[in-house]
């Protein structure tokens, strides 16, 4: 009898632990996605998509060593502003994790501005490597971008 429920509980904690990896895949999964959908409306400053994947929360740590809180001023400071205003956009991702209600996102990512934004370091044409970090966070069963950090790699 003692070795029937041992057993049972073995398996049960083995299959709780599958579920949970499940879980932890198709969230993963998912944030991937949505962070692609995230860099393609940044790339065409789709606001609409933006509003969309971006919490009210959202925060960002910039490049140009900036800290803006919140949806509408980050809209405001830097698509509105004609600082994210790039040809290309791409993004790498190097690590990815799902913990609980956070998906956290890290890489590398490669922007080519259209415009110059001199507050930012940016200057048109001339491509820029940087390093991010994207926090993901499940918001009432749905995922929102809800904070970042980018830093600018120097050239040597």
């Amino acid at each position: 009898m003692r070795t029937t429920s041992a057993l049972l509980l073995l398996l049960s904690m083995l299959l709780s632990r599958v579920a949970m990896a499940q879980d932890r895949n198709s969230a993963e999964e998912l944030v991937r996605s949505l962070d692609d959908q995230e860099r393609i409306a940044a790339l065409k400053r789709d606001v609409s998509a933006l509003e969309r994947l971006w919490s009210a929360q959202f925060t960002v740590n910039a490049p140009n060593n900036q800290v803006v809180v919140g949806k509408s001023a980050v809209l405001d400071t830097f698509v509105r502003a004609g600082v994210i205003n790039f040809s290309t956009f791409e993004r790498q991702i190097e690590f990815i994790r799902a913990d609980g209600a956070f998906v956290i996102i890290m890489g590398l990512e490669t922007v080519q501005p259209i415009s110059d934004a001199p507050s930012a370091g940016l200057v048109a044409g001339q491509p820029i490597k940087r390093r991010f970090t994207n926090i993901w966070k499940n918001e009432a069963g749905t995922w929102r971008l809800f904070a970042r950090h980018a830093n600018v790699i120097a050239s040597r």
